[in-house]
Formats: C-alpha cells, structure tokens, sequence
C-alpha cells in the first residue's frame, strides 16, 4: 500500500507519498512531472507516522534548520543511473550549489565511465520525484543560469534564497528549453 498527504509550505502546497517505511515521492503541486514516478494508487493518510515524520522534517526545514537528509529513509523509484545522480544531489551541502558538469563528472568517475553528459544529468535532476529533501535545487547551470527546475524557477530562487545560496552573479535565463 502506499499512502500520501499534503504539506502547506511557504513554496505552496507539496504532496508527499510513501510505503509503510520509506518516503518515496515529494512533489510541488502543479509542478513538471508532478507525481510521475507514484508507486501506484495513494491512499491519503495524514497520521502515518514515517509522513508525519517528512512533514516535521519540512518543517524544521522551513524554520532554518537543516535537518538531515538521512534522517529520512527513502526509496524515490528510478533507473540506476537516475539513482546515482539523485544519490549525488544529497551530497551537496545545505547553502551550497553546484553544476550540472560538475555531477556528470561526479557519475562518471563513480561508474567508471571516460564522460558523462549534463544533459543526461539534467533528464535526472529534472526527474527527482522528492524535491526539496533530495535537494535539486541547488543544481545550476555552468554560467550561473538558474535553469531547469520542475517546480519553477520562482521556486527554486526561494530555496536558494531560503538557503542563503543565492548568489548576485545567478541569473535567469529569458529563453531556453529548461525554464
């Protein structure tokens, strides 16, 4: 059974999914890809207690803390390869971002391949089905252009923000596939 529930946050409304243990989905409302990757049919359970859990984590969040990402389980369902960049995105420090480049070079030394592209990379940032806990906001571009977000770019300048990671030298880019 998988179950699910809502979370008033100050980026909207997000809906959270999960099995008995594992956090397993955490979409915006509205968002690209919202809710793509659910287990199956959601039944919503707002007293389960491991979704009671990710909604405390979200709120500790939201509060400026920085909660762990470990300290909830979580099985986001996906290929290997989305596995890995996913895996790589918990990585990136609370208040810190990186580059697309940057984690294709990441996956590719992990998996032992010469290269790896950021577009691929971008395909799987894109697909995170547990925004904001798997922490693909903190991805940008390589020339600071703050692309490719499925919750918006809006969205992800508050994070950023919330974060103190925004940086005066991001920017937003007028045109382009991934706005």
């Amino acid at each position: 059974m998988f179950y699910s529930t809502t979370y008033q946050s100050p980026v909207g409304t997000l809906q959270l999914a999960s099995s008995d243990s594992h956090l397993m989905g955490l979409w915006m409302v509205g968002q690209k890809y919202f809710g793509d990757s659910s287990p199956g049919e959601l039944i919503v359970n707002d007293d389960l207690p491991f979704l009671i859990q990710a909604r405390d984590w979200l709120d500790r969040y939201f509060a400026g803390a920085q909660p762990a990402i470990a300290e909830l389980p979580m099985a986001p369902l996906g290929s290997d390869f989305r596995q890995a960049v996913w895996t790589l995105l918990c990585e990136i420090p609370y208040g810190a971002t990186t580059t697309y480049g940057e984690i294709a070079k990441a996956v590719a030394a992990r998996t032992g391949l010469a290269s790896m592209s950021s577009q691929a990379v971008g395909g799987a940032v894109g697909h995170n089905p547990i925004s904001i806990i798997i922490p693909c906001h903190r991805v940008i571009g390589r020339d600071g252009s703050l692309t490719g977000y499925a919750g918006g770019i809006e969205k992800k300048i508050h994070l950023l923000e919330h974060e103190g990671a925004l940086s005066s030298l991001f920017y937003t880019p007028t045109r382009g596939s991934a706005l």
